[in-house]
């Protein structure tokens, strides 16, 4: 991993967790200690994070981390997820989409989609989102018609959620929901950090005539505090190309289809058995 895409996952890993110490950054982002020790005096010194005994906390000027770099942690990966999740949406759709730089990357491959695009007296695709970065990247695009759900903003997710999200959900109907998770585990299923997200994610999951979640294969055997769901409201699972034939064995021993997504140049694979697909997507 070169220096700034290891930057990158620390500052995901310290967007996520709030506060990290050097040995468990180290562990994680698979470096020595002292590499992760430089590594976090010279994001201090951009103000990006602020130096503890030991480790780490957010600063206080970087409220946006999730946004603005979380994306590039596995970039590959999320964009292959995402550009196969974007071929189940059909035109007319209402799709939803949780908070989640896998699920702003969906975003953003409808919004480029040509049959997406074209001029119109109606919006060619509606896209109900509880996400405040997904709706501002969205609401410049006409032919899109854009439901946000209301509630309160997280600060480090940037998701709306409470009862006011949820009294939206409550009154509509979704063709497709596309869910993100922290964690992706055979037997919790879906988990996120922050319980007041899971409710939310887990009740636009219900809302929808069929539920997606969307990980890249770092989120698989990742247990986080909060479960989402898993067969009992999903009945997709995407992921990429690296998760290892086992895991995805179990995921659809419970009753999950499981797509996996390449994002290197080759032709299609077949569907195996198990209900298990491989999509290749080429890079463009």
């Amino acid at each position: 991993m070169k220096r700034h895409e290891r930057m990158n996952a620390l500052l995901e890993l310290l967007g996520e967790r709030g506060r990290v110490d050097v040995d468990e950054a180290a562990t994680a982002l698979e470096v020595s200690a002292a590499t992760m020790r430089r590594d976090m005096d010279a994001l201090a010194e951009q103000q990006l994070l602020t130096r503890t005994r030991g480790g780490a906390v957010l600063s206080s000027v970087a409220y946006d981390l999730p946004i603005r770099y979380k994306h590039a942690h596995r970039a590959a990966d999320k964009e292959a997820v995402a550009q196969a999740a974007a071929k189940l949406v059909e035109r007319g759709d209402v799709v939803g989409l949780s908070g989640g730089t896998t699920t702003t990357e969906i975003a953003r491959v409808l919004a480029t989609r040509p049959e997406f695009a074209e001029a119109g007296p109606q919006p060619h695709l509606t896209i109900v989102t509880n996400s405040l970065n997904i709706a501002n990247e969205l609401a410049v695009r006409p032919q899109i018609k854009i439901v946000l759900t209301g509630g309160v903003a997280q600060s480090r997710s940037f998701e709306l959620v409470g009862p006011f999200s949820e009294l939206v959900l409550q009154q509509i109907s979704l063709d497709i929901a596309f869910i993100g998770a922290n964690g992706m585990d055979p037997r919790m299923g879906a988990t996120v950090h922050d319980e007041s997200e899971a409710r939310v994610n887990r009740l636009m999951a219900e809302r929808s005539r069929r539920a997606v979640v969307v990980a890249d294969s770092s989120k698989i055997g990742t247990r986080c505090f909060a479960r989402v769901g898993d067969a009992d409201v999903f009945d997709t699972f995407i992921t990429d190309n690296r998760a290892e034939e086992s895991a995805r064995r179990e995921f659809t021993d419970r009753g999950l289809r499981v797509i996996t997504a390449s994002p290197q140049q080759a032709a299609s694979s077949p569907a195996s058995s198990q209900h298990h697909e491989t999509v290749t997507i080429a890079e463009d």
